[in-house]
């Protein structure tokens, strides 16, 4: 934790997000709140949950794909040319892999060039310096190479060439042929993963995923109450949110509504904060 506590902040939160057709803009509404009172440092840190975006900008400038830009990430379709031409401001990891892609050297041959820079963020954000990030992205990495691993195993594709990371669990479950990787002590979340995967209905599943990254989230901030991992967790679920809506307005109503309940009742603050 940084040591530097949001009142203000934290308890303005509900009122971000209380109609939910307008989703969408309070997010910007949001972000533009978090630049004028967080600490730069820690405003940084919500800025890297938002690198994704400009990944997949990479990605389509750096194929040719002619998808349109999409906006939200930390630089603009001008900036992101510019930069693949000559990068400068973009992260390390990020110029690591367009000098991969322009000399056609694959830093891992079995992956796909957007899975690639997916394990290239991934491993970055695990060692970042802030241990909420750390665990979250960890917790993420793992719960995407259980379910990528599991999908392999439906049909039949080598899972090796689906796990990212180089670190002790994701070898396991490349290599493991239990049922549950042999990963149960280091990933207590694998008998909870495994049932999910047996819900034959696609929405609900994804559903049921990501209620375990929202209650997941709820328990790395058990004792945490203005601190900017509360804000933290607050963006990655809206930006669950936005996805529901986006993929299914219903679904993404009823997590929504979750949210703001979540943001209501949860905050039982201790009696020192209590006048």
């Amino acid at each position: 934790m940084s040591g530097r506590n949001y009142y203000y902040v934290v308890a303005g939160l509900p009122d971000l997000a209380l109609d939910q057709a307008k989703v969408k803009r309070t997010m910007q509404e949001l972000l533009e709140e978090l630049a004028q009172y967080l600490h730069p440092a820690d405003y940084f840190l919500v800025e890297k949950l938002f690198w994704p975006i400009d990944h997949g900008n990479v990605l389509h400038l750096l194929l040719k794909t002619g998808e349109p830009f999409r906006t939200g990430g930390r630089f603009t379709a001008d900036e992101l040319e510019e930069e693949i031409k000559n990068p400068v401001r973009l992260p390390h990891y990020v110029a690591t892999f367009i000098q991969a892609y322009k000399n056609n050297e694959p830093l891992w041959p079995h992956l796909s060039w957007g899975d690639q820079l997916t394990a290239l963020y991934l491993s970055e954000m695990c060692i970042s310096p802030n241990l909420f990030m750390r665990e979250w992205f960890t917790f993420e990495k793992n719960l995407r190479n259980v379910l990528a691993a599991l999908t392999a195993r439906k049909f039949k594709i080598e899972i090796s060439k689906v796990v990212v990371g180089e670190d002790e669990i994701s070898k396991a479950i490349a290599r493991s042929p239990s049922r549950n990787f042999g990963i149960a002590e280091e990933f207590p979340f694998i008998e909870k993963v495994l049932q999910i995967f047996e819900i034959p209905q696609l929405a609900e599943r994804e559903k049921s995923i990501d209620l375990l990254r929202w209650n997941y989230l709820d328990e790395l901030n058990t004792f945490n109450y203005f601190s900017i991992e509360v804000i933290l967790a607050f963006v990655i679920k809206l930006q669950i949110v936005q996805r529901w809506m986006n993929l299914d307005p219903k679904a993404g109503a009823e997590i929504f509504r979750k949210l703001l309940k979540d943001l209501e009742n949860s905050y039982e603050f201790p009696k020192e904060f209590k006048k």
